[in-house]
């Protein structure tokens, strides 16, 4: 009799990070204040992920130590096979610069200089940039190049920044409140731009928001409360940025 073996199942991909029991104090004076508490958790190449939470909660706090822009009290955080949690300040500077991108509620571009200039500063540091002109094209503004800050609506303005910090190929894209200061429609064209790049260019997308409407178009969502991880979904069908209303 023939015995028949199954093929074996592929092994999961290991995660890109991998945070563990991270912890963070903040010390004013004599009082303590716990931004974070023991938190557990592994992102992967590709994914979506949305993390919800109130003010207070800690999400930014996470976000800035994922983005090697602040250090944990406690606990472990890898990317890949890097050690972030021990790693110094110039170990964690060439990190930012050659792998994350960050994109913020507030844009943060240089007034006195073009959008396809605001772009090209980041080429001229990173190791693997993308062209300015291009990446200004997948987020929609070729016909905006030369256009400065003032000359730009808010969304315009942030899918400067978003390109910005795709132009670096990150492989990490780190988003904080990214539809904050947008009015509706604005904020979905944003959220349009993050899921095709995601979409596109298979950047690990981290996005931090108060508005539980967003968490439809994740792969997961993570929802934070006091420092904890409280609840983790995973979306089984996500939906389109362009059906996403608040």
């Amino acid at each position: 009799m023939n015995t028949q073996i199954s093929p074996a199942s592929p092994a999961p991909a290991p995660p890109v990070m991998r945070i563990r029991a991270l912890s963070k104090v903040y010390r004013m004076g004599e009082i303590e204040v716990h931004a974070l508490r023991s938190v557990d958790l592994d992102l992967y190449a590709g994914e979506f992920v949305v993390i919800l939470g109130a003010s207070g909660s800690g999400k930014s706090t996470l976000l800035n130590i994922l983005g090697g822009l602040d250090t944990p009290s406690g606990g472990t955080l890898r990317y890949l096979d890097h050690d972030l949690s021990a790693a110094n300040e110039r170990s964690l500077t060439r990190y930012r610069r050659e792998h994350v991108g960050f994109v913020f509620q507030f844009y943060n571009l240089l007034p006195s200089l073009t959008a396809l200039e605001n772009v090209e500063l980041v080429t001229e540091i990173a190791p693997r940039a993308r062209n300015a002109r291009e990446v200004l094209e997948l987020v929609g503004l070729t016909d905006r190049l030369n256009h400065f800050p003032a000359q730009l609506s808010g969304g315009e303005q942030q899918r400067v920044a978003i390109a910005r910090a795709l132009a670096k190929r990150p492989d990490v894209l780190l988003c904080d409140e990214p539809t904050g200061s947008l009015d509706f429609p604005t904020g979905r064209r944003v959220l349009q731009v993050l899921e095709q790049a995601n979409r596109e260019l298979g950047t690990l997308t981290v996005v931090i928001t108060h508005n539980a409407a967003i968490a439809a178009m994740a792969s997961r969502v993570i929802r934070l409360s006091s420092g904890r991880i409280g609840q983790t979904e995973v979306n089984a069908t996500r939906a389109a940025a362009e059906e996403i209303s608040w």
